[in-house]
């Protein structure tokens, strides 16, 4: 349900090429009951805007993949649908031939079994605020703020090259250049991540050859991994087996209610119990230099992603290339995984915070503002740490909407706050300290739900 639709979309039943924006000549209506019962990978249906459409055979050629679409599949996507395109009304046209009919009047008995947690007062106050905050131009994009944040990347890793070349690769040099290149790899994260969610330029494919040369040149990282990944968790954050963010049961336990249920089955890969002390072992420092290094070019390998791979190996020639001359060749590659673990450090404390130490479950289809709120907290606002967090300390704001320009998140965090106050929901706001803290701490208690539940001391 990310990015752009595919414009070549034509009607995929009984071979025809007709306009992708006729209507079914017959209109249905189907009760939520009806709908609900499509919820498989291979029968998939969605609701968006009342209207009932059958992505089953077409969530292939999805620009954004078929995951993102499965995960609301017997689900009203309405939310996600304005959260993640940026064009809505070109997208809505070429959706409408997988339009099969439309949702039931809801007032019908028995026809809200699927929507029993939709809080229908606050999702109609955040559709206005939605429209309100596109009139008042808060998705106009300042582009010397993103010039200024590309500029300063390229001018710290042309800094780390400076100094080691004209004053050598003594201890004080080579911890200086590694403490450069691991921020200037944490800010093109940031800015690749702005990329991603298509909220630079109005021309798609501006954003896609940005993206491409942000994250693959400058990171060395597979985009359509990225976006496999990135737009799964903003479908559906923190909740169990369809964020891939939470999916780390090998490693960590996350959340009450996946903790209890691991125990009760007697299920672990881990000691989990001890969680929150090898968490600083193997979570932090080795996510990006291991996990992320595998995954990310097994992904493009399976998907035959070669343009990704052909960006991706720029980087590591460009590094080598740099770096080979100054240090050997394998003083470059240790050289390049010691500013990884130190970039990872700092990538997963800024991401996680926002996110572990906050409601994970499993998918209960609260309404959009409902599920955003529940799963991410804010950071407290100050330069430090925008600049640090690259703005992702107003998390919320973020998730409820991915494709504003990030500089814009401040303002928006004022109107956000009135909108929960007004239906009595807290909105979280933590300082930085207590962000990074509270994933220890979230995970230490749900250590101690898994052991209790393991062990039988849980009715």
């Amino acid at each position: 349900m990310a990015a752009q639709a595919d414009s070549g979309l034509r009607e995929r039943k009984n071979g025809t090429s007709s306009l992708i924006n006729e209507e079914p000549k017959e209109k249905k209506f189907y009760s939520w009951d009806e709908i609900g019962i499509h919820n498989k990978k291979n029968d998939s249906w969605l609701v968006i805007e009342g209207k009932v459409y059958d992505v089953s055979s077409w969530a292939l050629r999805h620009p954004g993949g078929p995951y993102v679409l499965n995960v609301y599949a017997g689900q009203d996507a309405t939310e996600p649908f304005y959260a993640l395109h940026p064009d809505v009304e070109t997208t809505r046209k070429y959706l409408s031939a997988l339009c099969i009919g439309e949702v039931r009047d809801n007032k019908e008995e028995g026809n809200q079994k699927l929507k029993p947690h939709f809080n229908e007062p606050l999702l109609v106050d955040f559709r206005q605020l939605r429209e309100k905050v596109r009139k008042m131009g808060l998705y106009d994009v300042n582009w010397w703020f993103y010039m200024g944040m590309l500029g300063h990347i390229i001018l710290l890793e042309a800094l780390s090259y400076y100094l080691m070349l004209n004053f050598g690769t003594g201890w004080p040099i080579y911890l200086l250049c590694a403490v450069i290149l691991t921020t200037a790899q944490a800010q093109a994260g940031w800015l690749q991540h702005d990329f991603g969610h298509l909220s630079v330029f109005k021309n798609s494919r501006w954003n896609h050859w940005l993206h491409t040369f942000t994250l693959c040149h400058l990171k060395g990282a597979s985009r359509t991994w990225w976006n496999w990944r990135h737009f799964l968790h903003h479908a559906k954050p923190n909740v169990v087996y369809k964020d891939p963010d939470i999916r780390m049961s090998y490693v960590f336990v996350v959340g009450k209610e996946l903790a209890k249920r691991w125990g009760l089955k007697k299920r672990g890969f881990m000691p989990y119990s001890l969680q929150h002390y090898y968490w600083h072992l193997i979570g932090p420092p080795l996510l990006i230099p291991t996990y992320f290094h595998v995954e990310n070019i097994l992904h493009a390998v399976k998907k035959h992603e070669w343009a990704d791979l052909f960006w991706v190996t720029t980087f590591y020639v460009r590094h080598f290339l740099m770096y080979v001359p100054l240090l050997g060749f394998w003083g470059a590659f240790w050289f390049y995984m010691f500013f990884r673990v130190l970039e990872s450090h700092w990538f997963v404390y800024v991401t996680q915070m926002n996110h572990i130490p906050m409601h994970i479950d499993f998918d209960h289809k609260v309404d959009w503002p409902t599920l955003q709120n529940m799963a991410t907290c804010n950071i407290e606002h100050s330069m430090f740490n925008d600049w640090f967090t690259g703005h992702l300390n107003f998390q919320i704001e973020h998730h409820l909407f991915p494709t504003m320009p990030r500089h814009s998140y401040a303002q928006a965090n004022k109107l956000v706050k009135e909108l929960y106050a007004k239906h009595g929901i807290d909105m979280e706001t933590k300082t930085l300290w207590k962000g990074m803290v509270d994933i220890v701490g979230s995970l230490k208690q749900s250590s101690e739900i898994w052991h209790e539940a393991y062990y039988g001391h849980t009715q």
